[in-house]
């Protein structure tokens, strides 16, 4: 029972047995587990510090156990508090290797050739992709972050969209779910659609990628800010694997096409996901940007959310939402 805390054996045996026996004094716990004196003595006092057990005010030398309910919750609040310090330092680990290899494509594109292309501004990404896009001849895959697009983006893209699936390119793109509650890139996807291109959407997506012929693959410098410009890549390995990549999240994702994804049980699969990215320690800022919502939606998902849970806080909403297994994948 209190193994799962790290606590011993013999820890655990005395607090079963005076819950058992409903309280004992030293000598009665050591007579019946058949240990040392000392031996209970030092399991009395762990639980003594955890406040899981307290004397009889009729018969001091009388130990009774304590309700563990609370003691218990403020030992699980600091595994969770540690759990979210490791986590932390496992996001800042990812974003020092993040920024490493950035630097490693930098130094590789001018030093060893051009399997690694750094396009530095978003106009140079532009003018990059009109020469690829141009010489497509097969396939195109992207994900697209960011939520609902405005209009002067939906109407520039048009074009090259037509271009493509006039030479009978085959397009997959997956979109965040957001823009199903928008009503003009909803429009665009499903028109998308109906020229022949794949859309499908998904509740986060990690980054824009984008890929030409399975031979070329556009990844931004910054995941977090497009406008710091891309790395094309031309490494097979690399392209080969992002493609793989494309294709699990492209498994997963609902075509555009179908109904918006309804709540199977208590949440959504958007909700779902947001809950993930909050266990994780993002913020909500963050995590709004992941689903490509808006910060004052994101609050309102939780909301809801803490409402159907029948919980008060978000300490309690992660609790019920890891007990119901709502954060696996």
């Amino acid at each position: 029972m209190l193994g799962s805390l790290g606590l011993s054996e013999t820890v655990d045996a005395v607090y079963r047995l005076l819950l058992r026996q409903s309280g004992g004094t030293v000598a009665e716990v050591a007579k019946i587990l058949d240990i040392e004196v000392t031996e209970v003595r030092e399991a009395l006092d762990v639980l003594a510090d955890l406040t899981l057990i307290r004397r009889s005010w009729r018969d001091p030398s009388t130990l009774l156990p304590a309700n563990p309910e609370a003691a218990l919750q403020a030992i699980l609040a600091e595994r969770q508090a540690e759990l979210a310090r490791k986590q932390q330092e496992v996001e800042e680990l990812r974003a020092a290797a993040a920024r490493l290899a950035s630097d490693y494509v930098l130094e590789y594109s001018y030093g060893r050739g051009r399997m690694f292309e750094r396009l530095p501004s978003v106009e140079a990404v532009r003018m990059r992709m009109d020469e690829l896009v141009a010489a497509t001849k097969r396939e195109t895959l992207a994900f697209a972050p960011g939520g609902p697009q405005t209009a002067e983006n939906r109407a520039a893209s048009r074009p090259l969209a037509e271009s493509l699936l006039a030479r009978s390119v085959v397009m997959k793109t997956i979109y965040l779910d957001s823009v199903r509650n928008d009503p003009g890139s909803m429009e665009h996807a499903l028109w998308m659609a109906e020229k022949g291109g794949g859309t499908r959407t998904t509740p986060s997506l990690p980054m824009r990628l984008q890929i030409l012929d399975r031979r070329y693959a556009l990844v931004p410098i910054d995941p977090e800010d497009s406008s710091q410009g891309a790395t094309l890549i031309e490494e097979p390995g690399v392209v080969a694997a992002l493609c793989a990549f494309f294709e699990i999240v492209w498994e997963s994702a609902v075509p555009v096409t179908e109904l918006k994804p309804r709540r199977n049980g208590q949440v959504s699969p958007q909700e779902k996901e947001l809950l993930r990215l909050l266990s994780q320690g993002l913020t909500d800022e963050a995590a709004a940007r992941k689903l490509g919502v808006s910060l004052r939606t994101e609050r309102r998902m939780i909301t809801e959310i803490s409402t159907r849970l029948e919980v008060n806080s978000r300490f309690q909403l992660g609790q019920r939402a890891t007990e119901d297994g709502l954060l696996s994948s």
